[in-house]
């Protein structure tokens, strides 16, 4: 059976020791700022991308911080999901309110939720939860599988 893999990136964009996520109105989770990865362009240029369409910022990666591997099913289809997870540096001119509408009009929105805090939300990937973001001086590998 042939593979699908699926390449994304998702960025840690932390103000406030509170983390930005975003919603969309159809979707009962939140979930990082991020995206997939277009041809000829590389994680780290997606994630630029991404957060630039997304919030309006042009933000600067700091580091990969994590290679996630999600092997998951939809509709009797199996995926195989590469995710890497960028920090960005500290800046002062993230200035972006609650409820915030995204590049995707009104059915996506951004929320800052408290880091301390994040296992009492309904949040993807479930590792965030319990996570700590003191210690991300290494490239972590998760490797979930779903099926």
């Amino acid at each position: 059976m042939a593979k699908n893999i699926l390449c994304r990136t998702a960025a840690f964009i932390i103000k406030d020791n509170k983390l930005l996520f975003a919603k969309n109105k159809n979707s009962p989770y939140y979930y990082l700022v991020g995206g997939g990865i277009e041809d000829n362009e590389t994680s780290e240029e997606a994630v630029i991308r991404e957060i630039y369409e997304e919030t309006g910022l042009k933000l600067e990666i700091d580091k990969l911080v994590i290679i996630q591997e999600r092997f998951h099913e939809v509709e009797n289809q199996k995926f195989h999901e590469i995710r890497f997870f960028y920090s960005v540096k500290d800046n002062i001119e993230i200035n972006i309110a609650n409820g915030t509408f995204t590049d995707q009009g009104t059915d996506e929105t951004l929320h800052w939720f408290p880091i301390n805090k994040l296992y009492e939300y309904d949040i993807v990937p479930n590792f965030l939860k319990t996570m700590s973001f003191n210690d991300m001086n290494e490239i972590k590998h998760i490797v979930v599988k779903e099926y």
